[in-house]
């Protein structure tokens, strides 16, 4: 399963990215909204920072408005899938991107139905909102199965970018699915690489070589 950042922060990037474990970026406006400089700015430094995609979003709210942000996001980079929204008008937008060879990321996805269609229209990714599903009491991760199935049943080339993640077990289930994809927060990530037991092994390790010494 591929791991993307869901983040605008390029200390972020940078850190995880030098690790190896990043294997794309998603952004929105909400999270570049929290970065301080120009925007547009942090857009292409993000996109020739990771070599594989990032997922940029149009702010446009007309098919119209969607295709022309959509030409003017892919000039950030060749790597870029431009985000639109689960709305008639994106699934416009959608369609015609992908016509013309641009990447199309079907965000705020939540139902099984919602995916479907945003396939046919041809999206690279849908992307489940799978953390807002559960604060609203239903079953976020029982989405990913319902997508899972559907897409297997009729080989749709597009790819499950789980979202929304809340934590690591998230992660898990979503894997032992398996979803394509999934976008996390440096939040989470930090908490997958970390765990007590390995905290507790490294300071004995320590502590009894400086007992050799």
């Amino acid at each position: 399963m591929k791991i993307f950042l869901d983040t605008a922060s390029i200390k972020s990037i940078k850190f995880y990215n030098d690790m190896g474990l990043i294997d794309g970026v998603t952004t929105n406006p909400s999270l570049l909204s929290k970065e301080k400089g120009n925007p547009h700015s942090i857009m292409k430094s993000i996109s020739n920072m990771i070599d594989g995609d990032v997922s940029l979003e149009v702010i446009g709210t007309t098919y119209s408005e969607m295709i022309k942000e959509g030409h003017t996001l892919k000039l950030y980079g060749d790597n870029v899938v431009v985000k639109c929204p689960m709305t008639p008008d994106g699934l416009i937008a959608c369609k015609k991107l992908t016509n013309e060879n641009i990447p199309v990321n079907i965000t705020l996805i939540f139902s099984a139905n919602q995916a479907m269609l945003a396939a046919k229209s041809g999206a690279k990714y849908v992307s489940p909102f799978i953390g807002r599903l559960d604060d609203v009491g239903n079953d976020g991760i029982n989405l990913i199965n319902e997508i899972k199935q559907i897409f297997q049943n009729y080989d749709y080339g597009t790819q499950i970018l789980v979202a929304s993640v809340r934590h690591p077990i998230h992660v898990i289930q979503s894997a032992k699915i398996g979803a394509d994809a999934i976008t996390i927060p440096p939040i989470i990530l930090d908490k997958m690489i970390k765990h007590n037991l390995t905290s507790i092994g490294l300071n004995n390790f320590l502590s009894d070589w400086k007992k050799i010494k």
